[in-house]
């Protein structure tokens, strides 16, 4: 459960990278304390920085350099990639087409999912059938961002090995039928800057993204350095920065972690503000179960939290879909 907690946690995660393929990885000193931190961020804020990471700063920065490049380029160019239920639901989003609980947010974005073949999971999967719209320009997008997402998803499959030994698991809990073949989803979001024009000092709607919680396991935030616009709600519903930490991603659990968890560990709400006069760039990394897979509560978690289940059981795709297609204006 959330806490009314007034920062977010920033965790050393190198020790557990270090033997993340060691099979008594769980007796090592320096993953246990990483594990009893992964263990108190997911209780207390449901979120937490990570350093000692592993994935290059250069890299970091040039996936943040080039999605600046793509939203700085003109509306006609960015409409090429254009996202649609044609498209499944991959592509680019104009300002305001993104929708939060009924409200448009003040952002764009390209999204991009793991891509599902026709008939890989029957009528489950058929609405995201499809492959990702890459633009052309700037040249070497798709190579960059394939391999960002490649790293990504080795550092989430890893930080969920401690998060498995934080719940009372094995490192290889998340295996398997829940997420050994896990689904990912990318979106690379562009929130406007604040404009004075006409005199005007704000937007009619400065909320970037509406609050939400994100819909999987495990969430990778790369933001700019020099915007604070994250807000992270902790029980008594004040909001609380998230400032960027140069070196850290900002990590955050999803809706099917805190089914596995048993409500142990909360998908917290959280939103974006973006009051500053410069254009925002966020690339988030949404690590999550297998497409089919069907969570309910882990009896590890049932057995922690007074031996029943609390919370019902959910199968992601079908999860996924039902976010996706009401958060689309058409």
């Amino acid at each position: 459960m959330a806490t009314d907690f007034k920062s977010i946690p920033v965790i050393d995660i190198s020790p557990l990278l270090a033997k993340f393929d060691d099979p008594n990885m769980a007796e090592d000193l320096g993953v246990c304390e990483v594990v009893k931190k992964l263990g108190q961020a997911c209780r207390e804020a449901g979120f937490f920085y990570v350093k000692g990471h592993s994935i290059p700063d250069s890299l970091i920065r040039e996936v943040r350099n080039i999605t600046h490049q793509f939203f700085y380029l003109p509306c006609e160019e960015k409409l090429k990639i254009k996202m649609s239920a044609a498209t499944a639901y991959r592509g680019y989003q104009e300002v305001g087409e993104n929708i939060t609980k009924g409200v448009p947010d003040r952002h764009e974005a390209i999204d991009c999912y793991r891509e599902l073949k026709h008939g890989m999971y029957g009528d489950l999967g058929k609405p995201m059938e499809g492959s990702n719209l890459w633009p052309a320009n700037p040249p070497n997008f798709k190579l960059l961002m394939e391999e960002y997402i490649d790293m990504c998803a080795d550092l989430s499959r890893k930080i969920m090995q401690g998060i498995a030994l934080a719940l009372g698991g094995s490192s290889n809990e998340f295996e398997g039928d829940i997420a050994g073949d896990p689904f990912w989803v990318m979106r690379l979001i562009g929130y406007p800057e604040i404009s004075n024009a006409d005199g005007h000092d704000k937007a009619e709607n400065d909320i970037g993204c509406g609050a939400h919680t994100d819909y999987g396991l495990l969430t990778l935030v790369n933001q700019d350095d020099d915007i604070t616009a994250l807000q992270v709600r902790n029980h008594s519903g004040e909001w609380i920065w998230a400032p960027p930490i140069p070196g850290t991603f900002v990590c955050n659990i999803g809706d099917m972690l805190k089914i596995l968890s048993n409500g142990l560990y909360e998908s917290t709400l959280h939103r974006v503000v973006n009051n500053s006069p410069k254009y925002r760039v966020c690339i988030a990394y949404f690590y999550e179960p297998n497409f089919d897979a069907a969570i309910e509560p882990l009896d590890i978690c049932i057995k922690r939290t007074g031996g029943s289940k609390k919370l019902e059981r959910a199968v992601y795709g079908e999860h996924l879909v039902g976010k996706v297609t009401t958060n689309f204006k058409y």
